[in-house]
């Protein structure tokens, strides 16, 4: 099953646990043998292995014992700053989002029973 957007989380959280249980048996690791390396309980591999919801430590110290821990890059790859920023805020880097602005130009809000 491909994993996208149109899937449900619980869609998901399942395709990835099948997909981490078949790296466990490529490597031939027993759930007790991947919890006790992750430092995790067997209960809590069996759970991540059903699609149930994680902590994002215990999947890191999962996908770190399992060898993927690398492909966390491709998840969230580093962003640089737009060369626009660059130039507007003089090589500092931005710590706040600015939200939509809304048009000076609008008139403000009424019950529309004001005559």
């Amino acid at each position: 099953m491909k994993i996208e957007g149109l899937l449900s989380d619980e869609a998901i959280l399942g395709e990835l646990g099948k997909r981490l249980a078949q790296r466990r048996l490529e490597l031939q690791l027993t759930q007790e043998m991947l919890a006790e390396q992750a430092g995790v309980s067997k209960r809590t591999v069996e759970r991540v292995e059903a699609g149930a919801t994680a902590q994002m430590s215990t999947m890191i110290r999962i996908l770190r014992v399992l060898g993927l821990l690398d492909r966390m890059e491709a998840l969230v790859p580093e962003s640089g700053a737009r060369p626009m920023d660059l130039l507007r805020l003089k090589g500092k880097a931005r710590k706040r989002a600015s939200g939509r602005r809304k048009p000076t130009d609008e008139k403000p809000w009424t019950w529309g029973d004001e005559a």
